[in-house]
């Protein structure tokens, strides 16, 4: 953090007390002041952290084919809203519609909005995306509330706030934030006995639950309006298939792992996403939650394996770049496996590529 967000962050502590988990995250990934996402610049191998369509144009390639694949399947209607969550400096979307540009009448018939908190962010989104003269909206509660929706969101998820429960005394009791005794340095602590939606009751003494009460929220939104107006979602991120017990808190800083109090520089929080809860949020709002899927297991139902020869032919240089780039995106034991895809739709909607 700077000098001024840890000073506000303990001066709260101070006149307030003790923070739940989600409350902390929100200070310091999003305050309009001091917030992480809003002062700095987290990707790249200058920031804190790589993503996917940082590592290769692929990425981006084969979910613009995607988009437009579930357009043509959806009856390619004349008028669509095109919604990336979290654009981060536009280069996913700009891959997507360079790849999705190639099917005749998708460009005309897509609104493109993009869904970012940061000025900074939003004006390098504008400047990369200038062609196809994007919207922008703070908040999925903002889009329009006309038309159908095709959304894409990359690395999502997993920075929305969670909220953990340690299990003490026979009790789910809240794992908060407070000052240590000198009162200048934040620590753990417990509340008193709560119940934790969702945590088993027979968790064993110490265990930690996590829910994150702002994902689902947002997931039955999507899923409201697919249910309500057609269309589809792709959230890729990384997380696990089912309810699972244990602290996945973290907190990257320069490509390498920080404590998550550590307040003597800027640092991307995270937590690992419940898809098995994002499911169950998005169907409970009638719309269709398909299968979920590793992300290597998409990537190569998609075409990548094509996608990267046909680089490495018009590239002979880069080849061996290339395939490094295939793997790791698709590999098990890089992001392959630890990043999973889930596919939302309206009710009725036929599978969409790489989940039928």
């Amino acid at each position: 953090m700077t000098r001024g967000a840890r000073e506000g962050l303990l001066a709260r502590l101070r006149t307030d007390g003790p923070m739940n988990v989600a409350e902390y995250m929100r200070f310091r990934l999003a305050d309009p002041e001091t917030g992480y996402y809003l002062t700095q610049e987290p990707f790249g191998a200058g920031g804190d952290f790589v993503t996917a369509p940082e590592i290769s144009q692929m990425f981006g390639e084969l979910l613009g084919l995607w988009l437009a694949q579930v357009w043509l399947d959806q009856g390619a209607p004349e008028s669509f809203l095109l919604v990336e969550m979290g654009p981060g400096r536009g280069t996913l979307m700009a891959d997507a519609l360079r790849a999705a540009g190639r099917v005749p009448g998708f460009l005309k018939a897509a609104r493109l909005q993009l869904i970012e908190i940061s000025p900074r962010l939003r004006a390098l989104q504008a400047g990369k995306l200038a062609a196809f003269a994007p919207a922008f909206a703070a908040d999925f509660a903002e889009l329009p509330a006309d038309g159908p929706l095709l959304l894409i969101a990359n690395e999502l998820f997993d920075a929305l706030p969670i909220r953990q429960f340690q299990r003490a005394g026979g009790a789910w009791r809240e794992r908060l934030i407070g000052l240590a005794p000198e009162g200048d340095a934040p620590r753990f602590g417990l509340g008193p006995p709560v119940e934790a939606a969702g945590a088993p009751a027979n968790a064993p003494e110490g265990a930690i639950f996590e829910a994150s009460p702002e994902s689902l929220r947002l997931a039955a939104r999507i899923g409201a309006r697919l249910a309500r107006s057609g269309g589809a979602a792709l959230w890729i991120d990384y997380g696990h298939a089912g309810p699972a017990l244990g602290d996945t808190f973290q907190a990257l800083r320069r490509h390498a792992f920080v404590d998550v109090l550590d307040l003597e520089g800027p640092a991307d929080l995270t937590a690992h996403v419940d898809f098995t809860a994002l499911r169950a949020a998005a169907s409970g709002a009638g719309a269709r939650a398909w299968p979920l899927r590793n992300q290597g297991d998409l990537l190569e139902a998609l075409g990548i394996g094509a996608r990267a020869e046909a680089l490495a032919r018009a590239n002979p240089a880069r080849a061996g770049r290339i395939a490094a780039e295939r793997l790791r995106l698709t590999a098990p034991d890089q992001m392959g496996r630890l990043f999973k895809a889930l596919a939302v739709t309206g009710p009725e909607a036929p599978a969409p590529p790489g989940f039928g």
